[in-house]
């Protein structure tokens, strides 16, 4: 029997059997109303995932992958003649920043080294001294090293200071807690294929109604101006065609999240698996990148042990049904990573310790 193959990648993720199966339903056109309805449902249920946003926020749907979604934000909600504050510690941090100056908007970047946690004190710093700094661009799960950033410290920050937040919780939506009350969020951006479980191709902004509801867009870009499909999608349709089949997946992926517990569950669930993951590992004598309280409930890294490169360990449990992702950059000779998403069991994290106590197990001999 051929082994199932295991996505440890943090997104796409490996599907349900129920949400798999919705792929394969009749097609449907994308401006039909059956579609239309599919959508305001779609949307119905990403507004309540969280309950606290049901209110005041919406989500405005895309086709594209979770990049897309970062990016419309970006370009709708920082206004031409803004300046805005970018925090960086990783990969995707960074292309915030390059976001915005891609978009020939001006810039304030706090950077940090990847290992290091946000530099919170230069953020409150800046945000004293320069009154133009009106919003704040962050990243939620920085998946570049497994780090969930400290968000509840960043929105006391934001508070004192009165500044509105556009963050990216990308790898986060769905399975980690989200402040949205707390954070003095005006916008957020996620997509279907990571912690919602369902197939790559739509990504969506979740924004303060009143913000939508405003018209002001800072965007110089057809595709990506999300008022523009927020005026549309009232009605369910869109000005571009959307991904049909990975909006029907979406819905039953967010049917099974709600049957399931809802985000706490999902969160239950993922730190259960992460931490084994953790334990198992250090005990094998693979040492963490990160310190422990580092990390959320999604993705950890590890220092690839002595001698064996990225190429081999992915080969080698590549072979016995796993996918794991290496180092970014300049971290791919040093780390490897291992993410919790998707549709994994009990039997699927012993067959993948087992793995490693069979490759790995003298070392703590």
């Amino acid at each position: 029997m051929t082994k199932r193959m295991i996505l440890l990648n943090p997104g796409p993720v490996t599907l349900t059997e129920r949400v798999r199966a919705a792929l394969h339903r009749e097609d449907l056109c994308h401006r039909e109303p059956e579609f239309a309805e599919l959508v305001l449902d779609i949307k119905r249920r990403l507004a309540r995932i969280y309950p606290e946003a049901e209110a005041d926020y919406e989500a405005v749907l895309m086709t594209g992958s979770g990049t897309c979604a970062v990016e419309a934000m970006v370009a709708t909600f920082v206004p031409k003649g803004d300046k805005v504050l970018v925090i960086a510690n990783g990969i995707y941090g960074e292309r915030l920043a390059a976001m915005i100056e891609a978009q020939g908007k001006r810039l304030v970047l706090v950077r940090s080294e990847w290992p290091e946690p946000m530099n919170l004190a230069e953020v409150d710093r800046l945000l004293a001294a320069d009154p133009e700094l009106k919003r704040v661009l962050a990243v939620h799960n920085e998946t570049t090293t497994g780090r969930q950033n400290d968000l509840a410290a960043l929105a006391r920050i934001l508070k004192k200071h009165g500044r509105r937040l556009l963050l990216d919780t990308v790898s986060s939506f769905g399975g980690e807690e989200i402040g949205f009350a707390d954070w003095n969020l005006d916008a957020l951006c996620a997509v279907a294929n990571k912690c919602l479980h369902g197939a790559p191709g739509i990504c969506f902004v979740m924004a303060r109604r009143e913000l939508l509801d405003s018209g002001s867009s800072g965007a110089a870009s057809v595709y990506l101006d999300l008022i523009k499909y927020y005026k549309e999608q009232k009605s369910g349709f869109s000005p571009f065609t959307q991904a049909t089949h990975v909006c029907v997946a979406l819905q039953e992926a967010l049917a099974e999240l709600e049957e399931g517990g809802g985000w706490q569950a999902r969160r239950d669930r993922y730190r259960h698996l992460s931490r084994t993951i953790r334990a198992e590992l250090d005990r094998l004598g693979i040492r963490r990148f990160l310190p422990e309280d580092a990390y959320g409930a999604v993705i950890s890294s590890f220092l690839l042990p002595p001698g064996v490169p990225y190429d081999r360990l992915h080969d080698l449990l590549k072979k016995e049904g796993f996918v794991i992702y290496a180092g970014q950059a300049g971290l791919y000779h040093s780390i490897f990573r291992i993410a919790n998403m998707g549709d994994i069991s009990d039997s699927d994290l012993e067959r993948l310790l087992a793995v490693f106590r069979k490759r790995f197990g003298t070392a703590s001999a």
